[in-house]
């Protein structure tokens, strides 16, 4: 067994999501006897020792039947409608399955504005470790009845991945009706089925698809969770509802991703993958250099140009000479004033504006080269940070 098999076996916390087609059906809802054995699986690990959260899709799928609907809804209003009958189904029959045992649940409903906004994320983190804390089952999902187009997950694999990080899990565990990653659709021919992903070569050549007929999900919404849950160190195992005993046990079914060897901090992890960005920064070569390469803060000389309005203690995304985004940070100026500074030496700047833009602890780099020396040397000076 891998290192990384034996470290999700191993966990004492644990994120596992379940994906709508494990719990619901177009004709019949919710199916309370598969969520049972979901159910059973968990309470096997939780008596092992481990600290168990539950990310549950299914609301929309659960409200359904009970409203006379035969497919998932493509408008808004209706989804919603559906999500305010599913949840209130669901939640009960998360908290009579686990009654079985003798324990509580707690619903925590979520939208992306709740870990976009740094005070929501971490109120939504204090009420899931005040949860655990009490011994309480936390059972999260994303609130459909009031989340829009545009502020959305999109999927709750994605949330999952945030909730792992939110709780520092050592653990995600994505159960669904797939058994594991193919670098194409086993349903349409002869495809290979990947065991484990050690390093981002290891998907070279994959290719993913969408969601189903009960989920926005699919195999590259939870490949791009899985990814971001790795890249924050935390290890992932990718399998299938009907492998749940196994996988909450000896892990030795479904795909692993091989998480990062350092966990981001929480704010990082928030800057990274959860904030909203507010504004872009145009950089020139000598600060991308700066800032990716050598991790130093953003000075004012290496900006070119400002997009968006935003203001000090906003998330920004600083974009490469080519309009790659090369990184993302916390400012420290408003968009106005960084207009003023750009392009400027701080030793030309008054006292009370000689601070970095965005410090080297306030930023994180999304790429991993180093600018050749040449494009550097073909800027000005004032490109490069500290």
């Amino acid at each position: 067994m891998s290192d990384t098999r034996q470290t999700i076996a191993s966990a004492h916390s644990i994120v596992v999501k379940i994906g709508s087609s494990a719990l619901t059906s177009l004709v019949d809802g919710l199916d309370t006897g598969r969520l049972d054995l979901l159910v059973d699986a968990i309470e096997t690990r939780m008596r092992a020792g481990s600290d168990v959260v539950v990310v549950s899709s299914g609301a929309v799928g659960a409200g359904l039947a009970p409203l006379g609907l035969s497919s998932r809804p493509r408008d808004l209003a209706t989804k919603q409608a559906a999500a305010s009958v599913g949840q209130l189904a669901l939640a009960h029959a998360w908290g009579t399955s686990f009654h079985r045992y003798g324990r509580t649940v707690g619903q925590v409903l979520l939208t992306a504005d709740d870990i976009a906004k740094r005070t929501n994320h971490r109120n939504a983190q204090r009420t899931l470790d005040r949860l655990r804390s009490l011994h309480a089952v936390a059972v999260v999902n994303e609130n459909d009845t009031v989340a829009t187009t545009e502020l959305r997950f999109g999927d709750n694999d994605r949330l999952a991945a945030l909730v792992a990080h939110l709780v520092g899990a050592d653990a995600l565990m994505l159960l669904s009706d797939v058994d594991g990653l193919y670098d194409g659709d086993p349903r349409k021919g002869a495809a290979r089925f990947i065991p484990e992903v050690a390093s981002p070569e290891d998907l070279d050549g994959v290719v993913a698809g969408e969601g189903g007929a009960l989920g926005t999900g699919g195999m590259a919404s939870k490949l791009s969770a899985a990814r971001l849950a790795a890249d924050a160190g935390v290890p992932v195992l990718l399998a299938a509802a009907s492998d749940a005993a196994r996988a909450l046990s000896v892990g030795d079914v479904g795909t692993v991703f091989a998480a990062r060897p350092t966990r981001l901090s929480s704010r990082k992890f928030w800057v990274r993958h959860a904030a909203d960005e507010q504004g872009i920064l145009h950089l020139d070569a000598g600060a991308v250099d700066a800032v990716v390469a050598r991790r130093r803060s953003l000075l004012p000389a290496g900006v070119v140009a400002v997009t968006g309005e935003f203001h000090g203690g906003d998330v920004v995304a600083m974009h490469g000479p080519d309009g790659t985004t090369v990184a993302r940070g916390v400012v420290a100026y408003d968009a106005a004033e960084v207009a003023e500074m750009m392009g400027r030496s701080t030793r030309d700047l008054p006292a009370e504006l000689r601070r970095p833009l965005v410090h080297a602890d306030d930023l994180v780099p999304l790429v991993a080269r180093r600018i050749a020396a040449a494009d550097v040397a073909a800027t000005a000076p004032g490109g490069v940070a500290q």
